[in-house]
């Protein structure tokens, strides 16, 4: 292994959304470098497929689902993950919805959905980790978006939950930066993944489709090779947001 897969050797990783798309290259890129992982999803297969995947990396992966909507459920992940490894030095938040709809023709219940998974979950988390990560002064990379920086049509709920992702960790990095916390947060632009599949409304998703078509498009190692810049820099150096954008999406 070389000296940059070294770089996180005996270190403890917790990873929400492992079970595919970004969640999963990110976990990956973790036991690549040599983390011990507990990967979290609420998918079991995609879990299971991950496990496959890392059968060959001499590192410890721990998978187990969760849904970060329930927020004892988190507390007790997060507790168990320490007592099992006696540390935690890493979390990743990558457990997202993106439900696309003008909000004339939206469901509420997919509104409810995303704030839940995509705001409430990522608190949640944030909430049960941050003792931990005070003491071993860890990382903290939250996955937002683009759509955090400015608002277009037809994807109110979604552009709200990254905004408040992106308030919500800025006010986390100013109350643990002196603790010797890291906070990062990633905004991926357009990105190959299965997240659009699930839009629910047919002509949003049809709509994005069609616009994805004409440029290259992110892949999930893209942006997990952006997270590993910002966790494996000197300690001393805080790279707090990162904004990717494929080179032919204006």
């Amino acid at each position: 292994m070389t000296g940059q897969g070294r770089k996180l050797s005996g270190m403890t990783a917790f990873v929400t959304g492992a079970a595919s798309g970004i969640g999963r290259a990110c976990a990956l890129a973790l036991a690549a470098r040599g983390a011990t992982i507990v990967a979290t999803d609420i998918d079991d297969a995609g879990l299971e497929a991950l496990l496959d995947g890392l059968h060959e990396i001499e590192t410890t992966v721990v998978t187990a689902r969760l849904d970060v909507r329930d927020e004892p459920a988190v507390r007790a992940a997060i507790a168990k993950t320490v007592a099992d490894h006696r540390q935690l030095d890493l979390v990743l938040n990558c457990a997202g919805i993106m439900p696309l709809a003008p909000a004339l023709e939206a469901d509420v219940d997919e509104w409810t959905a995303t704030i839940e998974i995509n705001v409430l979950g990522l608190m949640y988390v944030t909430h049960a980790a941050l003792p931990h990560l005070v003491q071993s002064k860890g990382s903290l990379v939250q996955m937002s978006s683009m759509a955090a920086r400015a608002v277009g049509r037809g994807a109110s709920a979604y552009y709200a939950s990254k905004f408040a992702v992106n308030g919500f960790s800025e006010g986390i990095r100013q109350e643990v930066t002196e603790s010797g916390v890291r906070v990062v947060v990633v905004e991926p632009g357009s990105t190959q993944t299965s997240l659009r599949t699930h839009i629910t409304h047919e002509a949003s998703r049809a709509a994005i489709e069609a616009r994805v078509a004409t440029y290259r498009q992110l892949q999930p190692m893209d942006v997990a090779d952006a997270v590993m810049y910002a966790i494996t820099a000197p300690h001393h150096v805080a790279v707090n947001e990162i904004l990717l954008r494929p080179t032919d999406q204006a």
